[in-house]
């Protein structure tokens, strides 16, 4: 989808700073981080959202927390704890209409978040 940012971004057409990457998936940094850690981890091909995916993607949903550890291992915060959150539709602030997962981390994080 040329329109679509992440997709633009996987492309290599818009910059990015990476973190870790699998044959399906790519992680980079967010650019409004609301942690110290905040890394966006995106699969390749396109998904509108977590609502979307079907028996078809096989394999893209593990493939993401897969590659979602593999950053909090990068990052040094698997051990301290770290939020996982996949927003879905505008009332969840969904910004970008390709599926991704937030690995949050590096400090104490607020419950209930917001």
């Amino acid at each position: 989808m040329t329109d679509c940012l992440f997709c633009q971004i996987v492309a290599g057409v818009v910059p990015s700073t990476p973190v870790a990457e699998s044959e399906t998936s790519y992680a980079f940094y967010d650019i409004a981080p609301q942690a110290p850690v905040h890394v966006l981890v995106i699969p390749k091909r396109h998904i509108n959202s977590a609502d979307e995916v079907a028996v078809a993607h096989g394999g893209v949903v593990d493939d993401l927390v897969l590659l979602a550890q593999r950053v909090t291992e990068i990052e040094g915060i698997r051990e301290s704890g770290y939020r996982l959150v996949i927003n879905v539709g505008d009332d969840a602030q969904m910004t970008v209409a390709h599926l991704h997962v937030h690995v949050l981390g590096g400090r104490r994080l607020a419950w209930p978040p917001g």
